[in-house]
């Protein structure tokens, strides 16, 4: 996975063949020093989007050496966000202002790969499609390796076909543009030259790519953390970040952060440990010694078609397909902070984001948390709005693995999406560690919301946890699941 998207973001970021090795050499020395050094185990680091929209900003201001400098800076700022325990705010970022963030990210990135759509539709389109087949066929090899290896494959005697091929007056392809030759090197340390006045202009490009790095890897650490069952340590893994975004820019490669997908597929392999995402690593650095001379030959298209693809997986489909029936405040919030990140800025975007979603926060409830009662029948009394300023601490007061756990919801005033995405998770959990879950004295507003955000799955193990509730079989039955 991480071969063809390193590839692939650092040639966005750069512009220029040249920013194969950047992209690559940013997934071996960050994707290394962030495994071993980081709070997250089997996570993946290496190029993103989100980071690749604000490298490309810096590269085209201030080149290439002074957008390593500015890495290696950022790579320090999250050192020290570590230090101050900055980490642990991660849990008060809205569900909405997520799903909006990488919506409007995953815009940027498309928008950006229109010109090789152009140039190359009939490539870039084959690509998509021999990408969704393979990933149904082929389960052990990635997609966009296959896609990768077999297009320019094809391409190497086809080409001559597709150039400026049309049917009528509507143009199919026109012309293939490739990679073209690489420098090939031994990665090795280089210290950026520095300015007083260099410094004082990267500050704010430094802060913009340490806080979204900052962001981006934690969100992936939640999502692995969904899936593992375990609770990641928020202010190590932006330290050992730190680490690796200061060796990157000082390997001359591209500002990195954790991965959602490469984790995700890392996890599901087997890996369990920091020892994967560190091979890994380890494996692309013997791989880069000898590819410069196979990389000139990939077609620009074929990776404009991976970034696409790439770009539509990051959307939330799952949010944006519930907005009908989200609460109407947190829609807002989602699509403002989509709006805003395609339109003005990312950092802004997340900030009006967080405003907008205490603003609505404010008006929905008096009260700022949660509170959490144990009483003597053994019964967890949840008091208060459940959203996304407690729904984290809430849940953690409930992680205790006993075998039997059971929930009274009756005193909660209010609940959004942040809220009701932690509890159906919980659920999760719960049925993946054999608790035996009941929830007690569900108000209706909760139940409708917990129902109308659930998928299928969770649907089902949502009524399974209310029928396990005593207080289920004396309710009257109103005809409802």
């Amino acid at each position: 996975m991480a071969l063809p998207l390193a590839i692939a973001f650092g040639i966005t970021a750069t512009g220029t063949s040249e920013g194969a090795l950047v992209g690559l050499y940013g997934a071996i020395f960050a994707g290394f020093f962030a495994a071993v050094f980081g709070g997250t185990p089997a996570q993946v680091t290496g190029p993103t989007g989100p980071i690749t929209v604000v490298a490309t900003g810096v590269i085209a201001a201030h080149g290439l050496e002074g957008a390593f400098l500015a890495f290696i800076m950022a790579g320090a700022l999250q050192i020290l966000f570590g230090a101050c325990r900055l980490g642990s705010l991660i849990r008060y970022i809205p569900h909405p202002v997520v799903s909006g963030f990488m919506g409007g990210i995953a815009l940027i990135i498309i928008l950006g790969e229109l010109d090789q759509v152009q140039k190359s539709f009939l490539v870039v389109a084959a690509t998509i499609v021999l990408m969704l087949v393979s990933a149904r066929v082929v389960k052990s090899i990635p997609a966009s390796l296959i896609a990768l290896v077999i297009i320019t494959g094809i391409l190497s005697f086809a080409e001559p076909v597709l150039q400026n091929l049309r049917i009528g007056p509507v143009s199919l392809n026109g012309t293939v543009d490739y990679i073209g030759q690489i420098p090939e090197s031994i990665p090795s340390i280089t210290f950026p030259e520095f300015s007083g006045s260099l410094i004082l202009t990267l500050v704010l490009p430094a802060l913009s790519i340490a806080l979204l790095g900052s962001i981006d890897s934690l969100l992936t650490s939640v999502v692995m953390d969904n899936i593992t069952g375990r609770r990641h340590r928020s202010n190590r893994e932006l330290v050992g970040q730190g680490l690796g975004n200061m060796a990157s820019g000082l390997f001359g490669g591209l500002a990195s952060a954790g991965a959602t997908v490469r984790s995700v597929v890392n996890v599901r392999s087997g890996g369990k440990t920091a020892l994967s995402a560190a091979t890994h690593s380890v494996i692309l650095l013997a791989l880069v010694a000898g590819l410069g001379a196979v990389v000139q030959y990939i077609p620009l298209a074929v990776l404009s078609g991976i970034l696409i693809l790439t770009a539509i997986g990051m959307f939330d489909w799952e949010s944006l397909r519930k907005t009908h029936v989200a609460p109407r405040g947190d829609v807002v919030v989602m699509f403002a902070t989509m709006i805003i990140t395609v339109l003005v800025d990312l950092t802004v975007a997340v900030a009006v984001g967080v405003a907008v979603a205490l603003v609505v926060h404010l008006v929905q409830s008096r009260r700022s948390r949660a509170s959490v009662v144990y009483d003597e029948t053994g019964t967890y009394h949840i008091e208060g709005p459940l959203s996304f300023l407690s729904i984290d601490r809430v849940l953690t007061r409930l992680r205790d693995d006993e075998p039997k756990l059971s929930l009274s919801l009756q005193k909660v005033s209010y609940m959004d999406m942040s809220g009701a995405k932690g509890l159906l998770t919980f659920i999760d959990h719960s049925h993946r560690s054999d608790v035996e879950l009941d929830f007690r004295d569900l108000p209706p507003h909760v139940e409708h919301k917990l129902t109308a955000l659930a998928n299928d799955e969770q649907r089902d193990k949502l009524t399974t946890v209310i029928r396990n509730a005593p207080s289920a079989a004396n309710r009257p039955n109103d005809g409802k699941s």
